[in-house]
């Protein structure tokens, strides 16, 4: 059983839809980020970097007892490996999907975060910095739409580099994109929109939309972290 520390993120979302597409059981537990949920000790024992999601396996492979993991992107790596699945187990295909995988944890995703926290989120606007983020976001969308060109998902086959990118294409209209500007993403952002174990994932988070974020009330909790808060 995997214990999924969760609220509804990008971040998030990336792992659902992995529990979903493999029907691995899972239990969720939310982790409220507007109300201050992250920094609560037990949470920190198991994502000391306070963000979500996190999980705990309670059966890990290994048999010595539970596993906890923290960051999306280390969370896909270990549940593919521990199940064998949606990661290739050749070399070249293994590479070929880690290297898309960690391109979204450290260019796709940290960029269209920046995007949204500047066009969305501050309390002032900035010209330079939502022109730089909105930029790079285009940018990296037509690095994933050249991949793209001849191959139905980034890596040939459906993987954990399809599920890492998915959720932070969803909101494209708020990142000031345009999908039809990026013809092969389109194709397989819809594709992928509608898997059965996506639209699974996805009504999930339905359950707490009555808990949506109030960013004004919210603000020192998600943006003026500090050494000091840590």
């Amino acid at each position: 059983m995997i214990e999924l520390y969760y609220w509804t993120t990008p971040n998030g979302h990336k792992i659902t839809m992995f529990l979903e597409e493999t029907e691995l059981p899972y239990t969720v537990i939310p982790v409220n980020i507007g109300s201050g949920d992250q920094f609560k000790p037990d949470f920190l024992k198991i994502s000391p970097n306070n963000r979500i999601p996190a999980i705990i396996d309670k059966e890990p492979a290994s048999g010595d007892g539970p596993i906890s993991v923290f960051e999306s992107g280390a969370i896909l790596l270990y549940l593919a490996d521990k199940i064998g699945e949606l990661i290739p187990a050749d070399l070249r295909g293994r590479v070929e999907v880690l290297q898309w995988l960690f391109w979204q944890m450290g260019g796709l995703g940290p960029m269209a975060g920046q995007n949204h926290h500047f066009s969305q989120y501050a309390p002032e606007k900035i010209e330079y910095a939502i022109k730089r983020y909105v930029n790079e976001t285009g940018r990296l969308y037509a690095v994933l739409n050249k991949q793209l060109t001849d191959r139905e998902f980034i890596a040939d086959e459906y993987s954990i580099a399809d599920i890492a990118c998915y959720p932070w294409i969803v909101p494209y209209e708020r990142q000031s994109q345009n999908l039809d500007d990026f013809p092969n993403l389109k194709r397989w952002f819809e594709a992928i929109k509608d898997r059965p174990s996506t639209i699974r994932a996805y009504e999930k988070a339905e359950a707490f939309k009555n808990q949506a974020l109030d960013v004004d009330k919210s603000r020192d909790l998600l943006f003026n972290q500090s050494a000091k808060t840590v």
